[in-house]
């Protein structure tokens, strides 16, 4: 369910997705732990942000010392570029504000600065961001919008989930390091996919238990399962941190067992006299991270999810079923198998050929005793 309302969701451009101050806290501590200094000096950039309301902003400016930032940017897009502009009411922060303008607060996107203690009580934090309007509405394809993209050295935000693609194209532009919160499916995207084959770009440290939970305008629209109304907040559970900082997590190894010991011991696998093949690609199906076999030389069609666990030190990532494999046409007969885009097949013992979700291909890296 969840994956259907959020797709619903970027079909109907609600992107007005909220993301908790606790999940931004774990994710950004997970780089620190790994490199202390990560952010010193830096500066950073929150774009498709919504100064006012988001926990981004709130976290980093209350961080800001001790991440040692050089300066600290957020902007967010004009009320009327919003589905939700008719219930938008004016924050007492900003109407009494000196540059409050009645016109420009539903036309004009806003800019939050923050680089030195205005307040004159010897921090720099929250209480020392300055604000003023953007000379736009604050779309990041805006030329002044860009502008902060080139000055900044880390951009992190949740930018919407409609324009990942043009998003992250944006970001790659400047080449810029980033944290940002996508779909899980987007590793499939062709623009995605071969970034995280070539080591260019990995999933974050992740979200607890694999659930993110947000705030949104549209809560209510979800139903049973994805919107919780004690919390008012949607739960989903294919949502991930995509980035291009490290931490340790990425180099964990997994622990495995032996093919042999996994047939005889998975919950999952017993029963399995072998691991299936591919009818359609030279690789065994492997239908869950943990069922990976730890002495199997060639290659081997993991579920994508299996990036959460990724060590590149561990694995080779060859390809996946989106970009690799025969096409089935060529090998099986018409009405055998179910027809759709790229994918691998496994033959079943009455002649039909199974067709599998997407596949990531991996071998391991390190020569296998």
């Amino acid at each position: 369910m969840a994956n259907t309302n959020l797709t619903a969701a970027k079909k109907a451009k609600n992107d007005e997705f909220y993301t908790q101050y606790h999940d931004i806290e774990k994710e950004i501590n997970a780089y620190l732990d790994y490199n202390p200094n990560v952010f010193k000096g830096k500066t950073i950039l929150l774009p498709c942000d919504d100064p006012e309301w988001s926990n981004f902003t709130k976290f980093f400016a209350q961080n800001f010392e001790r991440f040692g930032l050089k300066k600290l940017i957020s902007t967010s897009y004009a009320v009327d570029s919003k589905l939700y502009k008719n219930g938008y009411q004016v924050t007492m922060f900003e109407e009494s504000a000196p540059q409050y303008d009645s016109k420009k607060t539903r036309k004009k996107g806003k800019i939050f600065t923050l680089t030195r203690d205005i307040s004159g009580d010897g921090k720099i934090d929250v209480d020392d961001l300055e604000w003023n309007y953007l000379k736009g509405d604050g779309d990041f394809n805006s030329p002044e919008v860009k502008t902060l993209r080139n000055e900044a050295d880390i951009i992190i935000t949740n930018p919407p989930f409609s324009l990942f693609r043009d998003f992250l194209k944006w970001i790659r532009e400047a080449d810029k390091q980033f944290v940002i919160i996508g779909n899980m499916n987007a590793i499939t995207y062709k623009e995605v996919f071969p970034l995280i084959k070539e080591n260019k770009m990995w999933l974050g440290n992740g979200f607890h238990a694999g659930n993110a939970f947000f705030a949104t305008p549209f809560a209510e629209e979800y139903g049973e399962g994805v919107y919780y109304p004690e919390t008012g907040l949607v739960k989903f559970r294919n949502v991930c941190w995509f980035t291009t900082i490290d931490h340790g997590k990425r180099h964990q190894p997994l622990q495995l067992m032996s093919m042999t010991d996994n047939l005889k011991f998975h919950k999952k696998l017993k029963g399995q006299e072998a691991y299936d093949r591919y009818a359609n690609f030279d690789a065994i199906e492997v239908p869950f991270t943990d069922a990976i076999p730890s002495d199997f030389k060639g290659a081997m069609g993991v579920p994508i999810s299996f990036l959460d666990k990724y060590n590149p030190d561990q694995f080779e990532i060859l390809g996946s079923s989106r970009t690799l494999g025969v096409p089935i046409s060529q090998i099986a007969e018409k009405g055998t198998y179910m027809q759709g885009g790229p994918r691998f097949y496994i033959p079943n013992d009455d002649g039909t050929y199974r067709r599998m979700y997407d596949r990531i291909v991996i071998k391991h890296k390190k020569p296998v005793k």
